[in-house]
């Protein structure tokens, strides 16, 4: 087992993230403990449990079951674990437990944080992407009819137990999904301010086929060198006031497209990945960065299986932009790259981002 450690500056908000491949069979036993006799509820992906279940071995009276999929963020579902915690009396000293990806992250730590003001809860990512990002770092959040996270918090976890194991039953394109987010990882690395140099797009092209092929060992690996990423830049700036800025690399496009779809055509990492490739052929516009670069990016990209999506109309997108989280009166902060795995945050108005789109 390795064990990674947040620090934020503020009191009580350190916390351990374990990654292991221990039997899965286990970590009830591990949450348990580490909740030292805490009363709580577990929050967890119909998939997850349907395969699960057994090896996992909650009480049912514990357990309330959600569907899948980006839509099933909702402020619907996010009122049902309300109802679920108040039906079983948890107080300000008990705990959720969330089980499942990005999605039942982001719901279940959206209700931690605002039940009783803020109860405990624990991350326990089963997929690729909330294993590499959404489990670390604090982030909550749902949707609304105008766009992706509009309403959320930034509330760090208790823990965060990460097991590979869960990949092993993770739909290929799944899988594919959480590259998206380490992609983004290795173009922004030298950008997030790590003591360690990883040099993590070195460490994609060379273990391309272990990686598809989901050994054990290098995802581990790559496991660790993102959260080990994503935590330094949380440790400098826990709410995006500045550096945290450059993890929504390619984001602003892809939340555009995931809201035009109704997040039901594409994964988010495909949707990261089409932000990204915008993103280049921007910068490349830009004079922000060479060909040299940009080709290098867009071949990583294209080894690991994605292609550029058809074309979005522009008025759409930038409707849709309006409404992000990162825009303001006329315009938004963009992230582009600008160097060899690195980005800056360009302030842009809507007039030049259609010129460049």
């Amino acid at each position: 087992m390795k064990e990674l450690v947040v620090k934020i500056t503020e009191q009580n908000k350190s916390y351990p993230i374990y990654i292991t491949n221990s039997d899965i069979n286990s970590l009830k036993d591990s949450i348990t403990d580490f909740l030292g006799g805490k009363n709580y509820v577990v929050v967890i992906s119909k998939k997850v449990n349907k395969l699960y279940s057994k090896l996992l071995c909650f009480p049912k009276e514990k357990v309330l079951v959600l569907n899948d999929g980006e839509s099933e963020k909702n402020i619907k579902n996010y009122a049902k674990i309300l109802d679920f915690v108040q039906n079983r009396n948890l107080t300000r000293k008990d705990a959720i437990i969330a089980i499942g990806g990005g999605v039942i992250g982001d719901l279940a730590g959206f209700a931690a944080s605002t039940y009783m003001r803020g109860i405990d809860f624990i991350q326990v990512p089963t997929t690729l992407l909330a294993c590499t990002d959404s489990s670390v770092g604090g982030k909550t959040a749902i949707n609304t009819a105008f766009g992706k996270n509009l309403v959320g918090s930034f509330y760090q976890p208790k823990a965060v137990f990460i097991n590979t194991n869960f990949l092993k039953t993770l739909d290929n394109r799944q899988f594919q999904s959480g590259m998206g987010e380490v992609l983004k990882y290795a173009f922004i690395e030298k950008s997030c301010g790590a003591l360690e140099d990883f040099n993590l797009i070195n460490f994609l092209t060379e273990n391309i086929e272990k990686i598809k092929e989901r050994d054990a060992l290098i995802l581990q690996e790559l496991i660790a060198i993102c959260v080990g990423l994503k935590i330094s830049v949380v440790q400098k700036d826990e709410k995006e006031s500045g550096l945290r800025r450059i993890l929504n690399y390619g984001h602003t496009y892809a939340h555009a497209i995931e809201t035009l779809t109704k997040y039901r055509r594409y994964t988010h990492g495909e949707c990261v990945v089409e932000g990204i490739i915008q993103a280049l052929n921007m910068a490349l516009k830009l004079n922000l960065t060479g060909k040299e670069y940009y080709f290098l990016c867009m071949d990583l990209i294209k080894k690991y299986g994605y292609e550029p999506m058809n074309a979005f109309g522009k008025k759409s997108i930038i409707r849709i932009m309006k409404s992000d989280k990162k825009s303001y009166s006329d315009g938004v902060s963009y992230v582009l790259p600008n160097d060899y795995a690195q980005v800056c945050i360009k302030d842009m108005s809507f007039d030049e981002l259609e010129q460049v789109l």
